[in-house]
């Protein structure tokens, strides 16, 4: 596949199961089959949270990354952001993460499902060092 050329992908909602394959192991992740679509050049997920509790994620930023777009759905996070500080994000909250920038996911609800698109599909992510100190 071309860097351009692109298949049509249609999900409905019951195509494709949440599976813990993912970035976090606090939440599961339904693929939207963009990734296939595009051959990589994007991806989307609907992401929901397995429950509140559990270990937090940690102060970390994003590599190789062009895109990254958080929509939430339903239920509410709240982030830290380098140069913002906390934010509380309700449902139909719309996020562009630029590439790079250091954040936390703080807290979530039991009921969190969220939209994340992304460029490329594969990107990396750099745990930091805390940001108590800022």
């Amino acid at each position: 596949m071309s860097e351009t050329e692109q298949k049509l992908s249609v999900v409905l909602p019951g195509d494709g199961e949440y599976e813990d394959a993912g970035l976090r192991a606090q939440f599961v992740y339904r693929d939207l089959g963009i990734g296939d679509a595009s051959g990589g050049r994007y991806h989307a997920h609907v992401i929901k949270a397995k429950t509140a509790d559990g270990p937090k994620i940690g102060l970390h930023r994003h590599g190789r990354i062009d895109f990254q777009l958080v929509y939430i759905l339903k239920g509410w996070m709240r982030f830290w952001y380098e140069g913002r500080g906390e934010t509380l994000a309700p449902a139909g909250t719309c996020i562009l993460q630029p590439p790079g920038i250091r954040h936390d996911v703080l807290e979530w609800s039991d009921d969190l499902e969220l939209l994340e698109v992304t460029s490329p599909q594969d990107f990396t992510t750099e745990a930091l060092e805390d940001q108590a100190a800022e």
